[in-house]
């Protein structure tokens, strides 16, 4: 079973290896157990139910929220050979039934559909009458009410799942969840004693970054400026930041583009395929923008402002560096930030509970603005990872030069303050005391009557709140929950006040921009993919990854054995792409005078497709079932390549595929409800009679 996994991970997705996780998932599959996998984006979840797709016999329904992402993946699944399709409201009801139709007779190995599919009674009779294999969820976490995208659209899956005749394995993928969302997940889908598989959560190619009091608007231009051929996001929380940093790209000329809900359905379809198309270098994007892209080359990722959760921000910084290679994620923190962020969870939920929740998890956010410690070890434990290093060595925290100060004295003070203000009272307030306000709020409170009043002159009220706000991140003081939390004590701020414990902070520096470290060829292949994106019409990454370019661009490949060694090419890649890119990587060694052996370039035989192949065997006297045999083909696709053939014109005997007492029923029931009507006319047949039955005879009878 094993050689078998390697064998379609090298034929179709050109990888010799699976990364981190993804065998033990991919084995728990074609154990037939079901499965719950929580990996990070980037990490190849989609693989885990692409790879036993191929491997089981019958159709893999893929249950997808993403309607755009279910298009990517399907012309990136059938661009490597993978036949497979898409049901969803972009398509007309009778594009639908068609490939329902075709499904059924197994001439797709995986189909995607939204969840909201399974309220269709057509889809629902289909998964009965298909042979499925495989029920793979993405985005599970979208089941719970905990989660961060919640969709009541995903509860109704156990019910459609329990309806049918035979269940399917089942499995669930999502890339965040908390140990809550987890277990929601296996109790409101029904799993069935599922293993469980967390292959952590770090995603080592990302170097992480928070910076302070920057005119944001001017960091944002000044990073595009100095990464303009570096492809990027930049998030905001609403449409009109989004449109005012959007115009400030466009009047210096840069290649960018908006997303947000206020845009028509047009222009947001047109600045994501843009996007995808590499005709615009950035995007400036409320984050209604990206769950449906599969983009590989995203460098970096900029949040304008602080998201309202970790699931949230981990999710969105995540579309950076989907193919491993190194890139950026920045977050630009202002206090404004956090009421935005309360406002919204005022404005929009009415639970008590759901509100009190989404108030903590704010919390986690804005203390991740303000920890002077490792941003990837906070982000790690988060979501429940442990023993982690203290230090990543790539994150803004970890590679600040700049020594650690002891502030244990100044934060002595504060707490001495908060104490003295009997825990009563929010960081603006607590500021202004230890500053010596005159505020009038503070002097009705008789506050101007402590003895810590006026006692941190030497800072500011803002750079004051930021010392609390770093104090609370790093558990020396801790908020309540609510719109308006109070800052109050515990046993560190304890050890504090007596003298058991120091404090030490340090000061962020400015991120370090990323440069451009492409190389020549890699611009020339560059050029060529996009060449290839244009006259085919699909997105340049799923040509070829930046990742496969640059390995081209380093080694050079020559041969077809060589071309193959190269990360994410496959056969069918080889045989569509091969020689345009080796005449190129030729081209520029020549040119550049780069020693090579003599390449001796032969006539690639044009490849006997694979339903010819099937034809030519039928000829031969074989029946169906000794095809089947001989090619590790099941008997339907073979009737598939046969009729296939019969349609292209070639001399097929269809009699013999279409029983004479099947072509009278068949004929019977056309005869009273017409030829167009396929479903109407299964409906009206006995089970043992086939879609492609009903195909057979209709290409008989009207030629």
């Amino acid at each position: 079973m094993i050689d078998i996994q390697k064998d379609i991970l090298k034929k179709y997705f050109g990888y010799d290896r699976f990364r981190k996780g993804q065998e033990e998932v991919i084995n728990s599959i074609l154990q037939k157990n079901d499965t719950i996998a929580i990996m990070p984006t980037g990490a190849g979840k989609s693989l885990c139910y692409q790879v036993p797709a191929m491997a089981l016999s019958g159709v893999t329904v893929v249950i997808s929220p993403l309607i755009s992402l279910m298009k990517d993946q399907v012309d990136s699944l059938n661009e490597i050979g993978i036949k497979s399709t898409y049901i969803n409201s972009t398509l007309s009801s009778i594009e639908i039934t068609e490939r329902l139709f075709d499904a059924k007779d197994e001439e797709y190995k995986l189909i995607y559909v939204a969840p909201e599919r399974l309220n269709s009674r057509e889809f629902l009779n289909f998964l009965n009458d298909a042979n499925i294999s495989l029920i793979a969820i993405d985005e599970a976490h979208c089941v719970s009410q905990w989660g961060h995208d919640f969709r009541p659209s995903y509860t109704r899956i156990s019910q459609a799942i329990e309806n049918l005749y035979e269940r399917p394995i089942v499995c669930a993928f999502t890339a965040t969840a908390t140990s809550e969302v987890k277990d929601d997940i296996k109790k409101l889908l029904k799993l069935r004693e599922p293993n469980e598989y967390i292959s952590g959560f770090d995603r080592e190619n990302l170097t992480f970054s928070v910076i302070r009091g920057e005119n944001t608007k001017k960091f944002i231009a000044d990073f595009v400026e100095n990464n303009e051929e570096q492809t990027g996001i930049v998030y905001t929380s609403t449409r009109k930041e989004a449109e005012s940093i959007y115009e400030l790209l466009i009047d210096k000329d840069y290649k960018a583009g908006i997303y947000h809900a206020g845009l028509t359905d047009e222009q947001r379809t047109k600045m994501q395929d843009d996007f995808s198309y590499d005709n615009i270098n950035v995007i400036v994007a409320t984050n209604a923008f990206g769950m449906g892209i599969d983009k590989s080359n995203v460098r970096y990722v900029i949040h304008n402002n602080m998201p309202k959760n970790m699931e949230s921000y981990y999710q969105e910084a995540g579309r950076a560096g989907r193919d491993g290679e190194k890139s950026e994620c920045i977050l630009l923190f202002n206090p404004r930030d956090i009421q935005t962020q309360k406002f919204f969870i005022e404005e929009t939920i009415h639970n008590i509970d759901r509100k009190e929740y989404e108030y903590k998890r704010l919390q986690y956010m804005i203390d991740y603005c303000h920890t002077s410690n490792c941003l990837r070890k906070y982000i790690l434990e988060y979501f429940g990872e442990e023993n982690i290093e203290d230090k990543c060595k790539n994150c803004s925290v970890c590679n600040d030069n700049e020594e650690k100060e002891d502030i244990t004295v100044l934060a002595q003070k504060i707490i001495s303050c908060v104490y003295r203000m009997k825990e009563r009272f929010g960081s603006i307030l607590i500021a202004q005391v230890l500053r010596g306000s005159k505020n009038q709020k503070l002097l009705n409170f008789g506050l101007d009557k402590l003895s810590t009043y006026g006692i941190v002159k030497e800072y500011t009220v803002k750079e004051i709140q930021e010392i609390i706000n770093k104090l609370i991140a790093d558990d020396y003081l801790v908020l309540s929950q609510g719109q308006y939390p109070l800052v109050k004590m515990n046993k560190k701020s304890v050890d504090v006040l007596k003298g058991n414990e120091n404090v030490f902070m340090k000061i962020n520096k400015k991120v370090k921009k990323i440069s451009n470290s492409d190389n020549e060829l890699f611009d020339i292949l560059r050029e060529l993919r996009k060449e290839i994106s244009t006259r085919e019409s699909i997105p340049p990454y799923i040509v070829f990854s930046d990742a496969s370019l640059k390995e081209m661009s380093i080694y050079m490949p020559q041969s077809e054995e060589e071309f193959l060694t190269i990360k994410g090419v496959g056969q069918s890649k080889l045989e569509k792409y091969g020689n345009l890119f080796m005449e190129k990587i030729n081209e520029y060694r020549k040119n550049k005078n780069i020693e090579t052996k003599e390449i001796k370039k032969e006539t690639k035989k044009e490849k006997v497709k694979s339903h010819i192949i099937t034809l030519n065997l039928y000829n031969e006297k074989k029946s169906v079932e000794d095809i089947a045999k001989e090619r590790d083909l099941v008997e339907s696709t073979v009737r598939e390549h046969l009729f296939r053939c019969a349609i292209e014109g070639m001399e097929v005997d269809l009699d013999k595929l279409l029983p004479d007492e099947y072509e009278k029923q068949i004929e019977e029931v056309v005869n009273k409800v017409g030829y167009n009507a396929l479903k109407t006319i299964k409906e009206n047949l006995p089970d043992e009679i086939s879609y492609f039955h009903i195909k057979v005879f209709l290409h008989k009878v009207k030629g």
